[in-house]
């Protein structure tokens, strides 16, 4: 991959995730106890010996470019390695990115002083594991101009994607971004192909199609929306690659954990016994930053109901269950459960602390929040609802501790 320049957009602000990105960006999410959700997208590119990565950021960037500068450092320049991030630079106009094309558009700069023959561009808010070699290799061979990754979905669930109509070859022949009424595969009347937001473009296609696309007034300047359906209009070399999964799992994984259900789902379903997604496998590895603490510790073993104690949990370096029960839990690094709680179906982040006799269940908890004593959340709704923010499939969410001493959400 020494002639792809990789292209990492991690500017979203994940609106639907909010308050967890009330002071950080989407990618910046804590996930799954160590990681944050750039994590995936970029050991994806590590292990398929993507070295040349820029990253575009722009919403509440401080904590994902301190993170990734720490824990991503591991780049050989001396063989033309390296992970950049880059802010917007506003060298074209005043503006902010005004959509995926866009944000292109105003880091050409950026990519011809790498002078790539390919530009792979991809997201930094999914979770999945992802080949990215093999897609640009099937690139090379089909003589495309661009390939984009998809995936079949049910059709049901196409409306929020971009949907494709391909031939034999694989050449697309028909495009529609998040259609009413999803065209459904000709083998498979339940199914759709869906776009995962990953391309891989000819560098001098790229420059051609974002440049026009700036100078058009009526374009959103978005690839789904406009670029993408422009080039398959006017029958140009566009191809779809077919999701090769990583995972190695009977079904494919490739979750957007872009609402807080959907992101509670997702933690929830590593702490089970064969897991739809695999963290273990030492063949596709996920790497992040790994936090200098001393390993997890459990104390108390009393006749009586003082147990430390954490069962089917992902439990972090630093944490610490002193005497308190933790069920079907991811615990971030540094998170400390006090005597006599119990803590059930939760995500606790960074240096949360859980005091004694509190009872919680169904719940994320921000990084630092102390939680009182005695302590109930998630067994009154009605209750919860008058301080913290409730999901529609009931999570509760407490972002900040004076949450607890009378402000309500």
């Amino acid at each position: 991959m020494e002639n792809v320049l990789t292209v990492l957009l991690a500017g979203g602000m994940g609106e639907r995730l909010y308050p967890l990105t009330k002071n950080r960006a989407k990618p910046a999410v804590p996930f799954g106890g160590m990681y944050r959700i750039i994590d995936f997208t970029l050991s994806n590119c590590f292990n398929s010996h993507c070295r040349k990565i820029c990253v575009l950021t722009q919403y509440k960037s401080n904590s994902l470019a301190r993170h990734v500068n720490r824990g991503w450092n591991i780049m050989h320049s001396e063989l033309g390695e390296f992970i950049e991030i880059i802010p917007p630079q506003m060298r074209v106009n005043s503006n902010w990115y005004q959509g995926t094309a866009d944000a292109i558009y105003q880091n050409l700069y950026s990519i011809n002083q790498t002078d790539p023959e390919e530009v792979l561009i991809v997201s930094g808010d999914h979770i999945y594991k992802m080949n990215y070699q093999k897609m640009a290799r099937q690139h090379r061979e089909s003589g495309a101009e661009l390939t984009i990754a998809a995936i079949e979905v049910p059709v049901r669930d196409a409306t929020r994607f971009g949907v494709f109509e391909i031939d034999s070859s694989n050449r697309v022949v028909g495009f529609e971004e998040k259609p009413e009424e999803p065209k459904p595969l000709p083998d498979d009347p339940t199914r759709a192909l869906a776009s995962m937001g990953i391309y891989v473009f000819n560098v001098d296609v790229l420059r051609e199609v974002v440049l026009r696309d700036a100078d058009m007034s009526n374009s959103t300047h978005d690839f789904g929306k406009d670029v993408i359906p422009r080039m398959v209009r006017e029958n140009r070399g566009v191809y779809a690659y077919k999701f090769e999964d990583e995972n190695k799992k009977e079904a494919q994984y490739w979750r957007d954990v872009g609402t807080i259900d959907s992101y509670w789902e997702a933690n929830m379903d590593l702490v089970s016994v064969d897991p739809q997604f695999n963290l273990y496998d030492r063949s596709w590895p996920m790497r992040t930053i790994l936090p200098t603490m001393p390993p997890a510790k459990f104390v108390f073993a009393e006749v009586g109901n003082r147990f430390g104690v954490a069962v089917d949990s992902i439990v972090s370096p630093g944490c610490i269950v002193s005497g308190g029960m933790v069920d079907r839990c991811v615990l971030g690094p540094g998170v400390r459960i006090n005597s006599y709680a119990h803590v059930q179906e939760s995500i606790l982040l960074n240096g949360t602390s859980i005091g004694r006799h509190c009872h919680i269940r169904r719940a994320i908890i921000e990084k630092n929040v102390e939680v009182p004593e005695h302590t109930v959340i998630g067994y009154n709704l009605q209750e919860d609802a008058k301080r913290f923010r409730i999901t529609p499939n009931g999570v509760v969410v407490v972002e900040s501790a004076d949450k607890f001493y009378g402000a309500h959400a």
